[in-house]
């Protein structure tokens, strides 16, 4: 495996995480005018995401199963992996608790909106923005997993991931680094922990840096790859676009995905 296209990997991914950082920033600064950008860009991610799935990895990862057994048999496997991919954050979802989920930013956003001050400023807020780190920590593992391996099995799609897992993490970054900030009062502080929690991508990298290279073989590469693809779509579904939904109108969601979608069909005709 090629030295320079694991550092490059890595290195999307760090970025990919860390732009928690930037829902923490923006936090600090919101504009109405900018949730339905938002919308807009959640709706887009989604979309360049669901078509990359079913349209690239999903293939690419039977074309890695059809060397050692039949066709019929590598696309069995790949479909069930695939929903193995699903199930994995589909799990992780069921064990975090709804009120401490990241997917739940509408009442982050009217935090800012009111500037804090409907706001009690006290442990509760505090421990929001806590157990909302810790969750999103967990769930940005399978994240940086997806954006590692699919650049490493084709470049120009790890780094189409790369950018739509990043824009998906500015609210989970906004989501963290609020309620800490109206609790304690430091920025600081606030965007601090919204950094820590999207480094936790660099171990979905290190997963799947063990799984492929110390395994060394097309069987591997294929199922981790038949697994991102029901990572992301299951992301797209369950995190994307309700979020996209609460910040603008629904309408705006479903043009973010279209294009998202059309924008990754074109680029990857004509590249």
């Amino acid at each position: 495996m090629n030295t320079a296209a694991i550092f490059t990997a890595m290195l999307l991914t760090l970025v990919a995480g860390l732009s928690t950082g930037i829902g923490g920033l923006l936090s600090m600064f919101h504009r109405q005018s900018s949730s339905r950008f938002l919308s807009l860009s959640l709706g887009f991610s989604a979309g360049v995401m669901v078509y990359l799935s079913f349209l690239e990895i999903l293939p690419e990862s039977i074309h890695f199963l059809s060397g050692g057994m039949s066709e019929t048999a590598s696309e069995v496997q790949g479909v069930i992996v695939f929903f193995v991919g699903v199930a994995i954050v589909a799990l992780i979802d069921r064990f975090v608790p709804s009120r401490d989920n990241p997917h739940e930013i509408p009442n982050v956003i009217n935090m800012v909106e009111h500037g804090g001050k409907d706001i009690d400023i006290d442990h509760h807020l505090l421990r929001t923005g806590i157990f909302s780190a810790i969750a999103i920590t967990i769930h940005n593992i399978p994240e940086g997993l997806a954006t590692f391996t699919s650049y490493l099995a084709e470049p120009q799609i790890g780094i189409s991931i790369a950018i739509a897992i990043a824009i998906h993490n500015i609210p989970e970054g906004i989501a963290v680094a609020v309620p800490i900030y109206f609790a304690t009062g430091r920025r600081g502080k606030a965007l601090l922990i919204a950094l820590l929690a999207g480094l936790s991508e660099m171990a979905g990298a290190v997963i799947g840096l063990i799984l492929i290279r110390f395994s060394g073989t097309d069987l591997m590469v294929g199922y981790v790859l038949a697994a991102t693809a029901g990572i992301m779509v299951y992301i797209s579904f369950d995190e994307l676009l309700p979020t996209a939904e609460r910040y603008g109108e629904h309408h705006l969601a479903i043009y973010g995905v279209l294009a998202g979608m059309a924008v990754m069909a074109f680029s990857l005709i004509l590249l």
